[in-house]
């Protein structure tokens, strides 16, 4: 099969969709010998589609793991003019501000769409929105006749983001649609998307590192040996919400005075912020947060089996694949009731629920789990148990490849 992945990243580009496109393509690669192309843009970080002073990878072709990977320059010019019209028709609800909106979130790749469309793939895999580049890749392949394949990855709650009608337009015209949930999927389809075209999938996960993993070096490292440790994985971007753990975690000291908050993340900008919170809090607090930032994927797995419970704050997610990770490290879970993370966690089974955004009722789920040790045990069981029958690599990269055969196939019978 020649498959086409279109991304706004591949590594050493990082984020949810860069590592979902490189699984998919690498496994595509070694065990069905696909012929895999992934085209992306330059960047390393999204701040690239708006700013002209970020570092940007080289312009061209090479092979990583198999994969030939092709970057495309980006247009980011006019970065205030375009932020100021996606603004403006927003704010007086003009007619097609979402294509403003579009064209301020980027990326602007020139020459994309007919790369595409000359590309004599079999299949055309995009994600994710609201980028430019997912229409690109949809037009593109529907000039050619190549059946195509959207995977959203849609943060509900962001409704500058999301509540595009464009959006569920392009989900329409394509062959298939990946929905991370059942959340997703329902609600793409009360937006006019035929349900038949909607797979769930979800995102995977490599479970054995995870399974095999020995916390105890990082507990020495941080100097934190028997007292209960609170983990969350984020990018430290504001919409993790980083400051209603903080918030929380001071509740939660009142009772359990000995519990430690490790965050581990990619640092970005917003990285500041967070460590001005944690120096703002009392000395004894302050020595009982440590924050990890921009780590080497390999170490995650430790970092995850150095804790007790893992915790999700954000709503802004289609999926939240950190809770994946816990479980596969046979963590119990906590995420908010809000948006897609309910159809994610079966509350009560493999992690609990908090009202989003009460720094109370998150204080009162890490609470629960800290001081009975046996049901965070069984949760956090039943959460790995759920992940090697739903959301291993391999589970996910045969179910996607299933579905690249069905529209080909439905294509051709056309």
């Amino acid at each position: 099969m020649k498959i086409l992945h279109v991304v706004h990243g591949y590594v050493p580009s990082r984020g949810g969709s860069q590592w979902l496109t490189q699984q998919l393509s690498e496994i595509f690669v070694a065990r069905y010998s696909d012929q895999v192309t992934v085209f992306t843009t330059v960047a390393d970080s999204l701040d690239l589609f708006h700013r002209r002073d970020c570092p940007a990878l080289p312009v061209g072709v090479e092979t990583i793991n198999g994969v030939t990977v092709r970057r495309f320059p980006v247009f980011n010019r006019g970065r205030l003019i375009r932020k100021a019209a996606a603004g403006l028709t927003y704010r007086l609800r003009f007619p097609y501000n979402d294509w403003f909106r579009t064209l301020e979130s980027g990326p602007i790749v020139p020459g994309l769409r007919r790369a595409v469309a000359g590309s004599g793939a079999d299949v055309v895999f995009a994600t994710a929105f609201p980028l430019r580049h997912v229409y690109d890749a949809l037009y593109g392949a529907r000039r050619a006749g190549i059946p195509v394949v959207l995977l959203g990855a849609l943060h509900t709650a962001d409704v500058w983001g999301f509540d595009r009608p464009m959006i569920y337009r392009a989900i329409r015209q394509a062959d298939a649609y990946i929905a991370h949930t059942d959340f997703e999927r329902d609600y793409v389809v009360a937006r006019g998307v035929d349900a038949a075209k909607v797979r769930v999938i979800g995102a995977g996960v490599d479970a054995q590192p995870f399974m095999q993993a020995d916390g105890r070096r990082v507990r020495q490292a941080l100097g934190w040996q028997a007292q209960p440790v609170v983990i969350m994985l984020a990018r430290f971007v504001p919409r993790k919400r980083f400051d209603l753990l903080l918030a929380a975690m001071q509740q939660v000291w009142r009772q359990r005075p000995d519990a430690c908050l490790l965050l581990a993340g990619a640092r970005t900008s917003h990285t500041a912020e967070v460590e001005r919170a944690i120096a703002a809090l009392p000395a004894q607090q302050r020595r009982q947060v440590a924050m990890v930032d921009s780590f080497d994927e390999v170490e995650k797995p430790y970092l995850v089996a150095a804790a007790d419970v893992c915790v999700h704050t954000a709503t802004q997610e289609s999926f939240g694949i950190a809770l994946v990770e816990a479980w596969a490290g046979g963590k119990p879970v906590i995420g908010a009731r809000a948006a897609a993370i309910p159809s994610v966690i079966a509350a009560g089974e493999d992690g609990l629920l908090f009202d989003f955004p009460q720094a109370e009722s998150l204080a009162r789920a890490i609470l629960t789990l800290l001081d009975d040790p046996e049901q965070a045990r069984r949760m956090g069981l039943r959460g790995r148990q759920k992940v090697l029958e739903n959301y291993t690599w391999a589970i996910v990269a045969q179910r996607v490849h299933t579905l690249y055969e069905e529209v080909i196939g439905a294509r051709g019978s056309m």
